[in-house]
């Protein structure tokens, strides 16, 4: 079974969807179940792991209701108040009431201090997650990886994944020190990196296959295979380019790997981490 391991949906309005900026006009409509399913089943995938959009609780409590209509919606990583214990543990006894709900995700690079994580009430959040097995997205840009390397490795038994590994500078086809930093926290069992939203930070109208083998590359040096999973980023790469068009980055890249290894990528790995409900 192939699971695509990050997308997203929202029904549109300027106040809560701030970040899409005018250069991104298509996106500023309605994208729900039934405009995703068409482009998962177009691309060979049998289901999806959405993923939070806005910090609110609402945005949980939606996206685990979505999850109950549409059984492609494997898993959600919603939102959760990790800064606050009570908020917290009161928020996931209600939401764990869902199989669905797998991990839970913070906007963490959109927050004004580059240490936000190493918040002593941020990390009590992040050691209760072990109490309810869910997972921790780690979305982030290069410059963050320091501080995430010295919080995976205070919690060893917490399952980490970082999303669109971490958005290098692929416009500009720099390596580095995204390229070492990558490295050094890979070397953590107890993380995991999706192979998406790397079009979006390419050239919108330029990109091509070879601008993400030196990206690739590094990723898998790191990471292995069993440790790396494939997800769109829908419907965010809409900006620079198709659904298909990202699946196909990841697909020619590992057109030469055997097949259980290709599984692994497309599906087995993303069902594995987030325990999913699901027979592969």
């Amino acid at each position: 079974m192939r699971i695509d391991a990050h997308q997203h949906f929202w029904s549109y309005n300027k106040e809560e969807y701030g970040w899409i900026g005018d250069h991104m006009d298509l996106l500023k409509r309605d994208f729900l179940p039934p405009d995703l399913l068409p482009e998962l089943v177009n691309s060979g995938f049998d289901g999806s792991v959405a993923v939070q959009a806005r910090q609110s609780i609402e945005e949980t409590r939606w996206l685990l209701q979505l999850s109950e209509k549409f059984d492609f919606i494997k898993g959600v990583v919603g939102w959760a108040d990790l800064r606050s214990e009570d908020n917290l543990r009161r928020q996931l006894d209600e939401f764990c009431k869902s199989r669905k709900l797998v991990g839970v995700r913070h906007v963490v690079h959109d927050e004004p201090e580059d240490s936000f994580m190493l918040q002593d009430e941020f990390l009590k959040g992040i050691s209760i997650l072990k109490d309810y097995n869910l997972t921790y997205d780690l979305l982030l840009f290069p410059k963050h990886l320091p501080v995430a390397q010295v919080v995976v490795e205070m919690f060893p038994d917490q399952k980490f994944v970082i999303d669109h590994i971490s958005k290098p500078l692929i416009r500009s086809h720099i390596l580095d020190p995204w390229k070492e930093d990558i490295k050094a926290i890979a070397e953590f069992r107890n993380v995991y990196c999706k192979l998406s939203g790397m079009i979006t930070e390419a050239d919108w109208e330029k990109w091509k296959q070879e601008d993400f083998r030196p990206y690739l590359d590094v990723v898998f040096n790191a990471f292995g295979t069993d440790r790396i999973m494939t997800g769109s980023d829908w419907p965010v790469c809409l900006a620079a380019g198709s659904y298909k068009d990202v699946i196909t980055v990841v697909e020619k890249y590992i057109a030469g790997f055997p097949m259980k290894v290709k599984e692994q990528i497309l599906g087995s790995n993303c069902s594995e981490f987030y325990n999913l409900n699901i027979d592969l």
